[in-house]
């Protein structure tokens, strides 16, 4: 059967390498590797034919992935990190491969490959650092985004690096090829600006009318796929021109469809992009040359994540950035592979030595989610050891912190529940670790300790021990934990909601002592579902007993509640009165009476609280107030006495 015998065999592999992964609380891209070692063509057993095959159809997975990558971050939000992204990575990639050329030198290597060398470990994994970042939760963090953004750049540079590197014996034919790619980028750049503005939002808003879901699949698939493949064409990175085409598509009223709609497609062909690099590991290989890939695997990662944390500390990076974008991206991309060809193709390295850089290649991906997730801990050890970084404050009156809040981020949730508890009046402080987040607090007149919430000394200066309740705003898992158990240590008593990025991630929280878990994603269907009863004109004591069980419904079994029955009292218990309004008909007896004469209380059990009358509320209204047709009527009471008043109120009726 060919290929398709491969793919069954892949995927089967996959998902049992992925179970085991799982079993051993790994990320799953680590089943995933060792899938693709097992069935590859350097090991026995059920084998993989056709791996260049496969390696063609990763290649669409690299290219989905980025276009996922595309619908989900927009250019505003990678704009804090435009001065790193755009000139800190060209100075990062130079120094690699600086580096590179003296590691090649010292294990006796030409010059030429040892250029080589340099190259091919200035570019790092988008495919790897991705996964990572979703599994461990820090998606959305200042960190990632740095990441992110130097990964971008990275992948645009492919394309002159496969341009000048096989041109070292003759630079001046290189240097026309170069200006030629140049100019081709910034065509394909106003060719998509164009195409995005004008054309794909009328295709993709054309074929959301149709109700065809599978045609709307389809359709945002052919987009991605197929600016990836013009852009092939034009001489460019396919994941450049996917990426591309997802930020266009994000800014169209149809971004957020059609990034759940490709999702389980991008993971499917990106489960063949980390079998496809298990495969092209030879266990025999690395078995013969374990003394040379050991030692250029410690060379590559330690020299490779000092430049990195190098360039962050120079473009102003503080706290647990540098470090986590050290240990993120020391491992050698993909890229690699593709350029590693390249270099064999063109005669400036042999076989051996590309064998030899894609093996250290492999194992640095491996090993990738290990080193990256032990980022809290060194940290840790830094501030414990190291002279403290530099405190800063902004507007904090000491005094007035007593039984404050503390507002750990002051993102678009932190700035919100900021104004909120100014307009109450009720004493706060916000912690924040993005200078340029801490200059629009500043202007916005907002008490303001800069740094990391995870050190003991910025929640100190924030005074956690005085404090009533902490809010967590960021939604990374990791980084809520670490500041709960700093935040607990000084402050045992202290209450802590947090926010979570997943449904899966509630328990965990709740675990860990929040006194409160808010998933963003449940609350803000909570209110869509709230809305739309309203405009059904449902009574407001059941859209708020619907309300409430589904959150109990939803919560719940995530919160492992054995109560329910004593929770169910306890909510009836704090709500033993309804609030409903009423409208007077002009037919009803009510209508021309005062509240005295009506006797509502005593005849109905329901209390009137408010009355609206051409716009303008009137709250506790006198006895001796004149119900009139049109008013609506605020009314407190059990469901029987409410619907009884409700009754009166829009029937024909007469006073006994």
């Amino acid at each position: 059967m060919g290929i398709a015998t491969d793919i069954i065999i892949i995927v089967v592999a996959a998902l049992l390498g992925g179970m085991a992964a799982q079993r051993l609380k790994q990320p799953l891209i680590l089943g995933y590797i060792l899938a693709g070692i097992l069935v590859g063509p350097h090991t026995g057993g059920v084998t993989v034919t056709n791996v260049h095959d496969i390696e063609m159809l990763s290649e669409i997975g690299v290219a989905l992935l980025l276009f996922a990558l595309g619908l989900e971050f927009s250019l505003k939000e990678l704009a804090p990190v435009r001065r790193i992204a755009l000139v800190g990575t060209p100075i990062q990639m130079a120094l690699c491969i600086i580096y590179g050329l003296g590691v090649g030198r010292l294990l006796g290597w030409a010059w030429i490959p040892s250029v080589w060398l340099g190259a091919l470990i200035s570019l790092s994994s988008t495919m790897v650092i991705l996964k990572t970042l979703m599994s461990q939760g820090w998606m959305g963090t200042l960190s990632s985004r740095v990441m992110i953004g130097m990964l971008i750049v990275q992948d645009l540079a492919i394309v002159p690096l496969m341009i000048i590197l096989p041109q070292l014996n003759d630079p001046a034919v290189g240097l026309p090829l170069l200006g030629m790619a140049a100019l081709k980028a910034v065509l394909f750049l106003a060719v998509m600006i164009w195409l995005g503005t004008r054309m794909l939002p009328r295709l993709l808003a054309w074929v959301a009318r149709s109700n065809s879901r599978e045609l709307f699949l389809l359709t945002v698939t052919a987009i991605g796929l197929g600016v990836a493949y013009a852009t092939h064409l034009f001489g460019l990175s396919m994941a450049f021109g996917a990426f591309v085409a997802g930020m266009v598509l994000r800014e169209s009223d149809h971004g957020h469809q059609a990034l759940s709609d490709i999702v389980p497609l991008r993971d499917l062909f990106g489960l063949l992009f980390f079998v496809s690099v298990g495969m092209l590991l030879d266990p025999e290989f690395l078995w013969t040359h374990w003394r040379e890939v050991a030692l250029l695997v410690v060379l590559v990662g330690v020299g490779k994540a000092a430049v990195f944390v190098l360039v962050a500390y120079g473009f102003g990076y503080g706290n647990v950035v540098p470090l986590a974008v050290g240990l993120g991206l020391f491992q050698i991309g993909e890229f690699a592979f593709v350029l590693a060809k390249v270099g064999v193709s063109s005669g400036s390295i042999d076989p051996d030595t590309s064998a030899m850089v894609l093996t250290v290649a492999v194992v640095t991906m491996v090993l990738t989610p290990f080193l990256s997730g032990q980022t809290a801990r060194l940290y840790a050890l830094k501030r414990r050891w190291f002279r403290r970084e530099p405190l800063y404050t902004v507007h904090l009156d000491d005094k007035t912190l007593k039984e404050h809040v503390v507002v750990a981020g002051y993102g678009r949730i932190g700035r919100q529940t900021a104004r909120v508890l100014q307009r109450l009046g009720v004493p706060y402080v916000v912690i924040e670790a993005d200078q340029r987040t801490l200059e629009c607090a500043n202007r916005d007149s907002v008490p303001v300790v800069y740094g990391d919430a995870t050190r003991e000394p910025v929640l100190k200066a924030a005074r956690i021990s005085r404090a009533s309740l902490l809010l967590i705003t960021s939604p990374g898992l990791v980084v809520a934990h670490g500041i709960m158990e700093q935040a607990r240590r000084l402050n045992p008593d202290l209450a802590v909601v947090v926010r979570a990025a997943e449904m899966s991630q509630v328990c965990l929280l709740k675990e860990a002592g929040a006194a409160g878990v808010i998933h963003a994603e449940f609350e803000a269907s909570l209110e869509f579902t709230r809305q739309t009863m309203r405009a059904l004109h449902m009574p407001l004591a059941t859209i708020q007993r619907y309300t409430d069980a589904l959150r109990q419904e939803m919560y719940a079994p995530l919160l492992h509640e054995v109560e329910n029955g004593v929770t169910d009292g306890l909510q009836r218990a704090e709500q033993p009165f309804e609030m409903e309004w009423v409208q007077v008909e002009e037919q009803s007896p009510l209508s021309g009476i005062s509240l005295r004469k009506s006797r509502i209380r005593e005849r109905m059990g329901v209390t009137v609280v408010g009355i609206l009358r051409a716009r303008r509320l009137i709250a506790s209204p006198e006895p001796e107030f004149l119900l009139m047709p049109g008013d609506n009527v605020a009314i407190m009471g059990d469901p029987v006495a409410c619907g009884a008043f409700r009754r009166l109120a829009t029937l024909s009726a007469a006073f006994s």
